[in-house]
């Protein structure tokens, strides 16, 4: 009995010497890894991309290198759906290679992934004016940049986005009977939003709100500006016919 159980603790041990040879522990390089991360990236395995970049930035082998790796990273978050660790990604690689041929591409992208996050009208409003600050600072620093135009309008979108908000919170006031505070919110959103499309309905809404003030002259005034420079709107045929007599 005890040679068969000697036996049998020989066996195992040799197999598990065997099986260890058989698989050598590997050292895999910074450029393999690299190269592990591309292929999970055009695979749309992007926690796996990321896993293996980050391994590349661990490295330190070269910074050209590092910073692939690091761009990269972010542009896997960004099509991971993961858009507040792709902006803070972006952000990284800006300061790190300000000086970098990319730069320019990671700046637009810190500003697409902030506008990814906008989510409705009466939520928070702080992705909106996170991703105009990147968007226009874009526009100033790279005029001539290869996504200039979409960085054009999602700025337009942006600034319609605020005048929404501003639209919103300003019929609040006026459902909740504070004219003074709706009319103040309608007239600085007036000069801080001009030629928006939405400005039909904020003229509306300025008019209603000196109407319902009592200043009826402000109020046709608003009425009046509403109907010579949006004559097709549909906020025209909801002027009272009282307001403009």
């Amino acid at each position: 009995m005890k040679s068969l159980l000697s036996a049998i603790a020989i066996g195992t041990l040799a197999a598990s010497l065997l099986q260890g040879c058989a698989s050598p522990p590997v050292n895999t390089s910074p450029d393999e890894l690299y190269k592990d991360g591309e292929q999970s990236f055009q695979k749309g395995r992007y926690e796996n991309a990321v896993a293996s970049w980050k391994k590349v930035k661990e490295s330190y082998k070269s910074p050209e290198l590092t910073a692939k790796a690091e761009i990269g990273i972010a542009d896997a978050y960004f099509l991971n759906r993961d858009y507040i660790e792709a902006a803070a990604a972006y952000e990284d690689f800006r300061k790190l290679h300000p000086k970098h041929e990319r730069a320019d591409y990671a700046l637009f992208r810190q500003g697409l992934s902030y506008y990814k996050q906008i989510n409705r009208i009466d939520t928070d409003q702080t992705p909106v004016k996170n991703a105009l600050a990147i968007l226009e600072s874009y526009l100033k620093l790279y005029p001539g940049g290869e996504h200039i135009q979409e960085a054009q309008e999602r700025v337009r979108d942006c600034k319609d986005k605020q005048l929404q908000y501003e639209i919103y919170v300003g019929r609040f006031y006026l459902r909740t009977e504070k004219y003074p505070a709706a009319i103040a919110r309608f007239e600085e959103a007036l000069k801080t939003f001009p030629g928006l499309q939405h400005n039909d309905e904020l003229l509306y809404y300025l008019g209603t709100a000196y109407q319902e003030a009592g200043q009826r002259e402000k109020s046709r005034e608003a009425f009046d500006r509403l109907v010579r420079e949006f004559p097709g709107s549909t906020f025209v045929a909801r002027i009272p016919k009282a307001a403009g007599k």
